[in-house]
């Protein structure tokens, strides 16, 4: 009897060597990591002689639907939105073996990164990272976008933070559309992770998300122990932050991390705060850009 042979089976990472050829003008440099449905990797651009990151579909599954539809998804978003604090996308390729989207190279650790290796940050340090990212966030949602996924493993610690990783952002005339929650566990909004409340999703969920990422980030761990399902939030409240931290950051925290989403603050509002208590805030964005240009 002749043993009939396997189909062989993609296998789910790139795994390049360095100088190998990505596509046309894209040489490996380094893996930088990636999800369930694509891996990032630093790559040379030959045509921008520069550093770049590749997000490529993995390999298994290259012919997704859903995966190609999410690449297309996030690099029609990327170039719409132009914003200091959102990476910058170059191009994007479906055709061929290696469906691929090329972005921006960014510099800095991720937050997930510096609160691992490092513990939490200064309070300090909080607020300059709030208004950044609130910025960003309150642009997108001026555009009609909402991130959905905002979490420390998605913001790049440079000397501005950028917002990364628009994979799953949706226009609000979508959000109808879903039927399932979509986010990440532990930092998804309650209207996220259920579906009866899918279509309470809006500008509110995003800060929540913000909130939940500045929460472990002055406290080292998250606001609630488990995630949300059909059966509701596993507590009503997160257990207070530390007495070290400001009261006035504890407050924009705590009022991020409503149950309601009606009840969380309004981003432009948030700003206002986050102003308030880094006065200085423009002036220092001007001496920085002042350093670069001499």
């Amino acid at each position: 009897m002749i043993a009939e042979a396997l189909p062989e089976v993609p296998p789910t990472s790139w795994d390049f060597n360095e100088n190998e050829p990505i596509a046309d003008g894209l040489f490996a440099i380094a893996l930088l990591g990636g999800g369930n449905r694509n891996e990032a990797w630093l790559a040379w651009d030959g045509r921008l002689r520069s550093p770049v990151v590749v997000k490529l579909i993995r390999p298994h599954l290259v012919w997704d639907l859903q995966a190609r539809d999410t690449l297309v998804r996030e690099a029609s978003l990327l170039a719409r939105l132009q914003h200091p604090a959102i990476v910058r996308s170059y191009s994007v390729a479906l055709a061929g073996r290696r469906p691929h989207l090329v972005l921006e190279a960014l510099d800095g650790p991720r937050l997930s990164t510096l609160l691992r290796r490092f513990g939490p940050l200064a309070p300090e340090q909080v607020v300059p990272l709030a208004l950044n990212v609130a910025s960003a966030l309150a642009y997108m949602h001026d555009q009609g976008y909402v991130h959905l996924d905002v979490k420390p493993r998605n913001l790049i610690m440079g000397a501005t933070p950028r917002v990364i990783d628009l994979g799953i952002a949706r226009h609000l005339d979508e959000i109808a559309t879903l039927t399932a929650p979509i986010g990440t566990v532990g930092y998804m909004a309650p209207e996220q992770s259920t579906r009866a409340n899918l279509e309470q999703i809006g500008p509110w969920t995003d800060v929540w998300g913000l909130s939940v990422t500045l929460y472990e980030s002055v406290s080292g761990r998250m606001p609630f122990t488990a995630g949300f399902d059909e059966s509701g939030p596993p507590m009503a409240t997160p257990p207070l932050l530390d007495k070290r931290v400001p009261e006035p950051i504890r407050e924009v925290i705590r009022a991020g991390l409503e149950i309601e989403p009606s009840a969380r603050p309004r981003l432009p509002d948030l700003i206002d705060t986050l102003e308030e208590l880094y006065p200085d805030a423009r002036a220092v964005a001007r001496r920085r850009i002042r350093r670069r240009h001499r």
